[in-house]
């Protein structure tokens, strides 16, 4: 990361009395050129050094850093609880690999947050992204955010990737929920043809980004519960989602999980404007600190 670019902001707009602010700049990391959106709640304290934690969200498959920043109507209560919110896009863009575009579920804009060992997709590094390299740019370039109060959350493909981060990583954030995760990813269509491309044929090494095998590690690291909120109505539920999986895997460790089957919603940004003012307010308690 030494001599990374300054991130250039290409669009800000108000919102709530804060500002949602897009930034541009090249990743190291992933080898192209990436964009990742902030929201700024408005600053209430009269002290210059205030700082504000932050909430990662990481989104579903097919959408960039824009999908939650326009349709999740969060701002509202991050500028209520004096959060940041922060969304980084889904995959490396713009290296032209070939199949990369093949199929809305993988390649790009289906990045699954794991760092790939086929070396056709060696860009493919999403978790070092998120768990290393923006965090140290927000560090680097934005001095009102304070990244050892952070928790992270996601949908769909995001929800996988904010439960598999946390739980390999539960020192570097306070709490994790998810929408509608991919919660067993072995297990399920996406994760297998995603895992397979991208990490090969060995099993163990698919285990090390699946959320309901993790969990199984767990050693009372985990001190606020995992909110997960899964609508019932969703048409991936049965196939691609698993929750009940990895509430089973909970249980078999007592790992502390509050999953909140929802009825009649689906797998849409309708069903996540609905519950994220719960979300933002769980983070928010965990933040505190």
């Amino acid at each position: 990361m030494a001599g990374a670019e300054k991130p250039t902001e290409v669009s800000r707009w108000k919102m709530f009395e804060g500002y949602n602010r897009r930034y541009n700049h090249f990743s190291p990391t992933l080898g192209c050129s990436m964009t990742f959106s902030i929201f700024f709640p408005p600053s209430s304290s009269p002290s210059p050094t205030h700082k504000f934690p932050v909430l990662y969200w990481l989104s579903g498959l097919t959408c960039t850093d824009e999908n939650f920043i326009a349709k999740s109507g969060a701002q509202r209560m991050a500028s209520a609880k004096g959060i940041a919110l922060v969304a980084p896009d889904t995959s490396p863009r713009g290296l032209n690999i070939e199949g990369e575009a093949d199929s809305w579920d993988f390649g790009v804009g289906a990045g699954f947050y794991l760092n790939a060992m086929n070396e056709k997709w060696k860009n493919w590094r999403m978790y070092d992204y998120v768990v290393n390299e923006l965090p140290k740019i927000l560090d680097e370039n934005f001095e009102q955010l304070d990244t050892s109060r952070a928790s992270i959350s996601g949908h769909s493909m995001g929800g996988h990737g904010a439960l598999t981060i946390y739980l390999k990583n539960p020192e570097k954030y306070k709490s994790v929920s998810a929408f509608a995760p991919v919660a067993n990813p072995i297990n399920c269509p996406w994760g297998q043809k995603a895992f397979s491309n991208y990490l090969g044929s060995s099993k163990s090494d698919w285990e090390e980004y699946d959320a309901t095998c993790l969990i199984k590690k767990f050693n009372n690291t985990i001190s606020t519960p995992i909110l997960i909120d899964q609508g019932d109505d969703d048409k991936f539920l049965k196939d691609q989602l698993l929750p009940r999986n990895f509430e089973e895997a909970c249980k078999s460790v007592n790992a502390p999980l509050i999953l909140r089957m929802q009825p009649g919603y689906d797998h849409s940004y309708f069903f996540i404007a609905t519950f994220i003012d719960d979300h933002i307010a769980h983070h928010a308690q965990a933040l505190k600190g």
